[in-house]
């Protein structure tokens, strides 16, 4: 691709740029995060950078303005809140996501979650709060069968932390079936023959049309008795309905860094439901974001303004 070759483009980024070393000279380079109006005309927008975890209505805001946009870069590794408006957009703009930049954090969640949840550790904390010693047999990750829905590079990055912990079988799903570096990933039609195999549930999958609402009644019914669903991918993968009945039934476990709706709201019956451990959409964000988020915008930048074809694209305009 080629670059608009112009000193006077704009670059949109939400960080400013003057916590950047040596960022190309081609452009004029403004900052807007989203909390303020914008900083000029969206028109003389080259390289528009979407402003981190601060939802649609932001993400999309100066799109049908970007004639001149030629890249729009994610630092999420989903687009789901970026895709509605790319019909605003002028054909061939190219959208990029953020891999590389959240799977170290999002699977050390994933674990995390899958400890916390088998252990108890939800529990011994409340005991801790109520001075009780609360001793006992609890699960163990060791000798249990994992499934990964959703085996890009965050579902590989799970699989890599989970290889320690002697896990009998770990199964990996994506979109179509491949032989991955591990062995083989099953397709998401295999799903219905792989659930009742599994102790453990973690979804890693983006949020498309094919997989809004994927994890309904039927999903997870399939599940075995006192499995736990992870969900680390986005909250609409999960039916709520669905999820909150089975959590009533005391039939299955489930931890979270996602819901539907998201935020949760107070009074919610997620929040208080059996068997369920929330955190609150924190995958990505740790010590690890900022310098990593960095070097793919300095990269990125840097492969634009030298007229290269920028990394990580998922969609192009039409």
């Amino acid at each position: 691709m080629t670059s608009l070759n112009s000193a006077k483009s704009d670059v949109w980024l939400p960080i400013p740029a003057a916590e950047f070393d040596g960022l190309p000279s081609d452009f004029r380079y403004l900052f807007w995060d989203g909390d303020q109006p914008f900083p000029a005309d969206p028109a003389s927008c080259a390289f528009y950078v979407v402003p981190y975890m601060k939802g649609e209505e932001v993400a999309v805001r100066p799109l049908a303005g970007m004639r001149s946009v030629r890249v729009v870069q994610t630092l999420s590794a989903g687009i789901d809140h970026v895709t509605p408006g790319l019909g605003l957009l002028p054909a061939g703009v190219r959208l990029c996501n953020a891999r590389g930049v959240h799977e170290a954090s999002t699977a050390e969640l994933a674990v995390t979650l899958v400890l916390a949840s088998l252990r108890g550790i939800a529990g011994f904390v409340h005991g801790q709060d109520a001075q009780e010693w609360r001793a006992g047999f609890y699960p163990a990750l060791a000798d249990k069968s994992v499934l990964i829905v959703g085996y890009g590079s965050i579902g590989a990055a799970i699989e890599e932390r989970l290889a320690p912990f002697e896990c009998v079988r770990i199964d990996r799903v994506a979109r179509s079936a491949r032989e991955g570096a591990r062995g083989p990933v099953h397709a998401l039609t295999d799903l219905p023959t792989l659930l009742p195999c599994a102790d453990v549930v973690i979804l890693s999958t983006p949020l498309t049309e094919q997989t809004r609402g994927m994890v309904d009644a039927d999903f997870l019914g399939r599940m075995k008795d006192d499995a736990l669903l992870v969900n680390v991918a986005r909250g609409p993968v999960v039916d709520t309905e669905a999820l909150l009945t089975e959590l009533g039934a005391t039939r299955l476990r489930a931890a979270l860094d996602v819901t539907d709706p998201e935020p949760l709201p107070p009074g919610h019956p997620l929040w208080h439901a059996p068997n369920v451990l929330i955190t609150p959409h924190v995958g990505g964000s740790t010590s690890a974001f900022m310098p990593r988020a960095k070097r793919l915008i300095m990269r990125q930048l840097q492969r634009f303004a030298a007229g290269h074809e920028v990394e990580n694209t998922v969609r192009v305009t039409d």
